[in-house]
């Protein structure tokens, strides 16, 4: 296992990114298309879009990278798993306002698992006062692996059963048809 991020991050809106170049436009709802779980929107290629339970500061975030899946960690609250390949060589974790650290990611497939605790605590914050760090940690864990559909691995928090709610009802792009061909 090497870690290649372990700190703070600054979330804006419940927003953090893993990004290799997409062609991202914006569209939350678009990286949740067809996908079970709310927390990971992986359904834009090269895109990773991450929701936590605090709007606005700073929560604890780490990145791991393994060389296969590492077991799943039960002391935390939620935890969900999506594929991901990165779209370009340059891969990095971004936070909304334009802060990054690149991550040292191979342009192949990969396994991400994304783990949670402390959402609803940080929902409820909402915004801590300017140094204080939010009540919610993340962990987000890379190892190479076929893509597959996306999972929910354990759903504790009320964040996290609202946030898959939503994005089950995102609909699945249609595939193009020849009287619709594609854009």
């Amino acid at each position: 296992m090497r870690t290649l991020f372990d700190g703070k991050v600054f979330v804006s809106y419940r927003q953090i990114y893993v990004d290799s170049g997409s062609d991202f436009g914006g569209d939350m709802y678009a990286t949740f298309a067809g996908q079970s779980n709310g927390l990971a929107g992986g359904a834009v290629p090269g895109l990773l879009f991450l929701v936590t339970g605090l709007h606005t500061g700073d929560v604890t975030f780490t990145v791991e990278l393994h060389e296969s899946a590492p077991p799943v960690d039960d002391s935390w609250e939620d935890i969900v798993e999506v594929s991901f390949t990165p779209a370009g060589p340059k891969v990095s974790l971004d936070e909304w306002d334009g802060e990054s650290w690149p991550l040292e990611l191979a342009q192949v497939p990969y396994r991400v698992r994304y783990s949670a605790t402390g959402m609803d605590a940080g929902a409820e914050l909402d915004t801590p006062d300017d140094d204080d760090l939010g009540p919610d940690r993340y962990l987000l864990q890379f190892w190479p692996d076929t893509p597959c559909p996306d999972a929910v691995v354990k759903q504790t928090s009320d964040q996290a059963d609202y946030w898959h709610g939503v994005a089950r009802k995102v609909p699945t792009p249609s595939a193009p048809t020849a009287e619709q061909p594609a854009p």
